[in-house]
């Protein structure tokens, strides 16, 4: 199964962003997808921008994830 996470892009630096999942920030490679500009939204898969997605969905996705994380077995 693959998992990816929405992050917010903050910085570029030719191909690599500087992206922060919930307030810790992570180095992602954009090669994969174009038109990527500080301030979007990308969802993140094994250190790879896969897709671009608005706020709303990023939200909602983080908020999905952080409910499965509460109710799974420890």
């Amino acid at each position: 199964m693959c998992l990816a996470i929405p992050a917010k892009v903050i910085s570029i630096e030719g191909s690599n962003a500087l992206v922060t999942i919930e307030d810790v920030e992570y180095q992602a490679s954009l090669l994969l997808i174009d038109d990527v500009h500080p301030g979007d939204f990308v969802m993140i898969h094994a250190g790879f921008a896969i897709e671009k997605v608005d706020a709303e969905e990023a939200a909602e996705t983080l908020r999905l994830l952080n409910e499965i994380a509460a109710n799974s077995p420890q």
